[in-house]
């Protein structure tokens, strides 16, 4: 009786492949070994060298967790001969490029999935992946082409992350048509992992956590500052973008490669808190306004988001109902040049330089001279007119809000490592800009516009806040005749010992309550869950 072998389909095919390529392989050599040329190249006998993807210095957060190099992938070096080539099929990831490879006859580099491939003509290496597929705080950390940071912070500090510590790298004897001769061992040289790097702001945790609240942004960006020292814990960016794409990036009508968090925008009734320090200030806090719906400036009429009117108000009532008439009416009693100096004080037309090339927008306060007008100043007081400015400055401003009037520097990167040790804190640095008590006072306003106002969306649960909201118009609109509108938030919790701020930006998104302030209440939440 015959005895049945149980075949395996795959393996034969396998087989079959590597014989047909073995046979080409021993044909392309007869055919040359007639040659002159080829008789003269075999006395020739030398080396061929293999060299591995260089690894470059890693960026890290704030506590020494990598923000690049998360993940690995193996690669083969293969000797490219017929057993080298039959043992590593198997795990190829890429089949074409690897026959490719194979053809030239020489030994060569493919990804494959495992490193447990039983061959001595076989070398598998872990090498880190500089990128992920969907890169954590990408706008901020820029991307690479070529072996050269292109921007953000790997062009910023291309010096440090690109030093020179070698590669590994495989040397096989071979004939004088590159092949690796049979029987003879490679040499293996191992470059040392770079540890190298830059240590930023950035907390990890706090960056995914944002980033997974910005799914729902269409276009916008979130910041998170540490209150007391102006650290940048988090900053996204949407749209996002993928390097594997960069030509539809760049086509893009939504333009993802910007950073929005450093462009300036208009930012609605956030100021007002900026006015309301003014007239704290100024000795005007006690001003009241009976609210009808409308207040008229000069010629020019304003009106109200409640048609009907507040009624009288007061400037705790009028900043929970965002009362835009009451600090339109208010502000014709401010001196213009007070107005000026809150906001500048505030940081308010001052750009930031987070790094060499990641500098924030100026943004734009008006002039005294233009606050003079009557109406100029009305647009101001509520954030409309000419005022821009960028997320990072709202924040920053929230953070001396919550902080005792002290306006903290920011700061995106602690220092240079040489080790992937977390560098010695650096003194906090910060500026005396609102009083002790009127910051106070701001911050129990911002309280009660969360917990004094009727269907706010950005209350979080589990955690006390104060915030503010806005909607910011823009004097562009769609088809249908309706205005895009920014939708803006700005926060801090908790609320007692403020340790975070947040913006959140709905680049056209609507109106803040809506766009802006669920994204708020998400962050807060999932952030609190570590107290």
């Amino acid at each position: 009786m015959k005895k049945t072998v149980n075949q395996n389909p795959r393996i034969w095919t396998i087989r079959l492949v590597m014989t047909m390529i073995c046979c080409a392989l021993t044909v392309k050599l007869a055919v040359n070994a007639a040659t002159p040329e080829y008789k003269e190249a075999a006395l020739n006998q030398g080396s061929y060298t293999v060299n591995l993807p260089i690894s470059y210095g890693t960026i890290y957060d704030r506590n020494g967790l990598p923000l690049v190099n998360r993940s690995s992938e193996y690669i083969a070096v293969v000797r490219g001969d017929g057993a080298s080539a039959e043992a590593v099929l198997p795990y190829v990831i890429d089949k074409d490029e690897f026959y490719n490879k194979l053809s030239s006859g020489t030994p060569f580099t493919c990804k494959v999935n495992t490193d447990k491939i039983e061959s001595d003509s076989i070398h598998v290496f872990e090498v880190p992946v500089r990128y992920d597929e969907e890169q954590t705080a990408q706008h901020l950390i820029g991307y690479m082409h070529d072996g050269e940071g292109v921007c953000g912070l790997e062009a910023d500090y291309d010096y440090i992350l690109r030093q020179d510590n070698g590669r590994t790298s495989v040397t096989f004897e071979v004939d004088g048509t590159g092949g690796a001769l049979s029987g003879e061992n490679s040499l293996v040289r191992y470059a040392p992992a770079p540890s190298q790097g830059v240590v930023t702001t950035i907390d990890d945790e706090i960056q995914h956590i944002c980033e997974e609240a910005a799914e729902t942004l269409e276009k916008g960006c979130i910041v998170v500052m540490e209150v007391k020292t102006g650290d940048i814990l988090a900053m996204v960016s949407k749209p996002s973008y993928s390097l594997s794409n960069m030509e539809e990036a760049v086509s893009s009508e939504d333009s993802p490669l910007i950073n929005r968090a450093l462009y300036s925008y208009p930012v609605g009734s956030i100021f007002k808190l900026v006015t309301s320090a003014a007239a704290i200030d100024a000795g005007i806090e006690d001003f009241t306004h009976n609210c009808t719906g409308t207040v008229k400036i000069g010629s020019q009429v304003f009106g109200c988001h409640n048609r009907e009117g507040h009624g009288m108000e007061t400037l705790e009532t009028a900043l929970i109902n965002s009362c835009n008439p009451y600090f339109i009416s208010m502000s014709q009693k401010l001196s213009p040049l007070d107005l000026f100096e809150t906001a500048a004080k505030l940081g308010f037309g001052r750009g930031q330089e987070l790094s060499a090339g990641i500098i924030s927008s100026e943004g734009y306060i008006p002039t005294v001279k233009e606050l003079i007008l009557p109406a100029e100043r009305g647009n101001f007081c509520f954030g409309q007119g000419k005022l821009t400015a960028t997320p990072v400055q709202i924040t920053r401003m929230t953070c001396a809000i919550a902080n005792y009037g002290i306006l903290p520097d920011v700061r995106l990167i602690k220092g240079i490592t040489e080790d992937g040790e977390v560098p010695e804190e650096t003194v906090i640095s910060g500026e005396q800009v609102l009083s002790t008590e009127t910051a106070e006072k701001l911050r129990l306003m911002m309280i009660g516009a969360v917990y004094g106002s009727r269907g706010f969306n950005g209350k979080p649960i589990g955690i006390s806040a104060g915030a503010k909201t806005s909607t910011a118009q823009t004097g562009r609109f769609d088809e249908n005749g309706v205005e895009y509108c920014h939708g803006w938030i700005t926060g801090f919790f908790p609320a007692n010992i403020p340790e975070y701020a947040v913006t959140v930006l709905a680049e056209d998104g609507g109106y803040g309550n809506e766009a802006a302030a669920p994204v708020f209440k998400e962050i807060a939440e999932e952030i609190s869950e570590g107290f």
